[in-house]
């Protein structure tokens, strides 16, 4: 006998009402899925969701009242079995790495073709995860060192004394300066590095 072919069922979690029905659409027509339910907003996909139990559900950042990394995150807890693609406009560091440290096992940006999404949703139902070479190439650029923003060669070395403990007034009789000229230096430093510590300049370096 013929084994009956595979259908993924899925979901979509889609604020914007134009979007979300065409991927409905298309995930209704597409051979071998089927969409099992649209929302357009994370209190009904958190209401709804864990009774239909999808197979794979694209997910948008931007909702109204709760982001879509919450919603994950939420999700997962009460239903490990199901996995989730983010599908979004944002391509920032923070989004991608909220959502994979989420849950999400995939991340698309949506200008994605319609056959690019069918094939994400394929490879992450069959235990794969999926990124676009742009997200791919952020994710690997956070990794490489990198050197402090607009730092002076003072203020880097300052820094870099920083980070080997020295306190003020050792680093001030190194460089042949005052400890009021170092404060002021390392007042700079933190502006530059957004940090607020001693602690914190020492990580970002």
């Amino acid at each position: 006998m013929n084994a009956l072919p595979e259908v993924i069922t899925t979901a979509v979690v889609e604020d914007d009402r134009g979007s979300r029905e065409a991927l409905r659409a298309v995930l209704s027509e597409a051979d071998g899925f089927c969409c099992t339910g649209a929302f357009g907003s994370a209190e009904e996909a958190i209401g709804m969701l864990p009774e239909l139990l999808p197979d794979v559900v694209l997910m948008d950042i931007q909702l109204p009242g709760r982001s879509g990394i919450e919603t994950i995150e939420l999700l997962k807890e009460t239903m490990p079995g199901t996995d989730f693609i983010m599908l979004t406009v944002l391509d920032d560091e923070e989004s991608v790495f909220g959502s994979l440290c989420a849950g999400a096992a995939g991340y698309l940006l949506k200008d994605s073709s319609v056959t690019d999404i069918l094939d994400a949703i394929r490879t992450v139902h069959h235990g794969g995860s999926v990124i676009t070479p742009g997200i791919a190439r952020l994710i690997i650029d956070s990794f490489r060192p990198q050197s402090a923003p607009g730092l002076s060669t003072r203020e880097s070395e300052v820094l870099r004394r920083l980070c080997d403990g020295e306190n003020y007034r050792s680093i001030a009789e190194a460089l042949f300066i005052s400890s009021n000229t170092v404060k002021a230096h390392i007042k700079r430093i933190y502006g530059k590095l957004h940090v607020h510590t001693r602690a914190q300049a020492v990580r970002s370096a």
